[in-house]
């Protein structure tokens, strides 16, 4: 209970800074997957960093006045209904157990929300995710309008919600950096367990199994994200899904695979041979991938910019691909050149960090806030570092790199002294991967 009031009255602080007023955050909604299926159901990631509930049909009310107070509109209890689909909380349980001030039926939502926003200085809404909430808001705005001649007044200002959520998403505290351990540790053992069982002869689709298993064997609700899993040539492909495709003797399996534990991603790519041993082309390659990711790793530390691994990754790349003719130095230049005209984005095409958290791709700026220079890297902050080469057949690129794709992919946060790499049970380095595979 105690950390997700401390952010409810966190939000409710700065929600005071600009004024006060009424913050108002659905969860998901559930969806349909065919007939009468639905999808597994995934709470909305605000939603559950405020509250902590995983139930669907559920709406927080944060009241930021003179006297500030949390509400909860859930589902009722209801024997029969959990007969069915399980236990619910209703509005006394959820009270009660999330450290709510007052919890009401979700039927009861659209009686209470006029009353609740009527004369609010302003609305912080997150609109435009959920669209057939917005509507519902709407409505209750529009009703308000109408009851304007007795007195009542809408809101008359409405606040990006997420601008104030993401900023305090963006930093960490101890019990979700713990969290983040546990899930990438259950990771890292799924891609052991994915590099042990893999050999010439399995499908893509049969190692994506061990992974899924070992993930649920740890306790996680699920994978993060669609998992890659992608021999030879489709290691190329950045977002390959898992198929029939056969590993053969002599390539690569590239695996980017995370899972989702207490709501937390962890997000690994590790790249090794089918067979357990590099073949000189391969390992040359990979060579140039894991510098790369060693100089950006100790580009993640307290005042760096979020772009410094990136910049330190491509550099370590541009020359790889000078050196290994991937890149023809009279015609692309030197490595100032190369990095200058972007010329190594045809074997290298993306960004090397992403934030992690809650979601994969997870919440806040990369600009400082109200400007334009890069974000400063700060204690609490957790990011990936990723940088590969994706070498597919063009004109001039030696014949011997062909199809050759190799992504290393680590969660790391950012501490006072440096960086933790979360996700440092999976090895990484050449001789370490083929001891493991022997």
């Amino acid at each position: 209970m105690q950390p997700y009031q401390a952010r409810r009255a966190q939000l409710i602080a700065r929600m005071r800074k600009q004024g006060g007023g009424v913050a108002v955050i659905p969860t998901a909604r559930e969806v349909m997957r065919n007939n009468d299926v639905e999808y597994p159901f995934r709470h909305d990631s605000y939603f559950h960093y405020l509250s902590g509930v995983t139930e669907p049909e559920a709406v927080i009310v944060l009241v930021a006045g003179a006297q500030s107070r949390s509400i909860l509109f859930c589902r009722d209890q209801d024997a029969a209904h959990e007969i069915w689909h399980g236990f619910r909380h209703g509005p006394a349980g959820a009270c009660a157990h999330f450290g709510f001030d007052q919890a009401y039926s979700i039927s009861a939502l659209d009686q209470h929300l006029p009353a609740l926003l009527a004369n609010a200085p302003a609305l912080f809404a997150g609109m435009g995710r959920n669209t057939a909430f917005d509507e519902r808001l709407n409505g209750a705005l529009r009703g308000l309008r109408a009851a304007g001649r007795t007195g009542v007044r809408a809101p008359p200002v409405i606040h990006d919600l997420h601008m104030l959520l993401d900023d305090m998403r963006l930093f960490k505290d101890g019990g979700e950096l713990d969290i983040m351990r546990r899930s990438a540790a259950v990771a890292a053992d799924a891609h052991l367990r994915a590099m042990r069982t893999a050999r010439a002869g399995l499908a893509e689709y049969q190692v994506e199994a061990e992974l899924l298993y070992e993930f649920h064997r740890q306790g996680a609700a699920a994978p993060a994200y669609p998992s890659i899993v992608a021999a030879g040539a489709n290691a190329c492909v950045l977002h390959h899904n898992p198929g029939r495709t056969q590993l053969r003797d002599g390539e690569l399996l590239l695996i980017d695979a995370g899972c989702e534990l207490d709501s937390y991603a962890s997000d690994i790519t590790r790249t090794f041979p089918v067979n357990g041993r590099f073949s000189p082309a391969q390992r040359r390659i990979y060579e140039i991938v894991l510098n790369a990711q060693l100089a950006a790793l100790a580009a993640v530390r307290p005042g760096a910019h979020v772009m410094a691994p990136h910049e330190a990754a491509v550099r370590i790349l541009s020359q790889g691909m000078l050196d290994t003719g991937l890149l023809d130095a009279d015609r692309a230049g030197s490595l100032d050149d190369v990095i200058g005209s972007g010329a190594y984005r045809q074997f290298f095409m993306c960004k090397t960090s992403h934030w992690l958290g809650m979601d994969v791709h997870d919440v806040g700026s990369y600009r400082e806030p109200g400007g334009d220079a890069w974000r400063t890297l700060q204690p609490g902050m957790t990011l990936t570092v990723e940088p590969g080469l994706y070498i597919r057949p063009a004109p001039g690129v030696p014949e011997q790199f062909w199809h050759i794709g190799i992504r290393i992919e680590d969660d790391v946060a950012v501490t006072p002294s440096g960086r933790e790499v979360l996700s440092a049970g999976v090895p990484k380095a050449i001789d370490d991967i083929e001891a493991l595979m022997r």
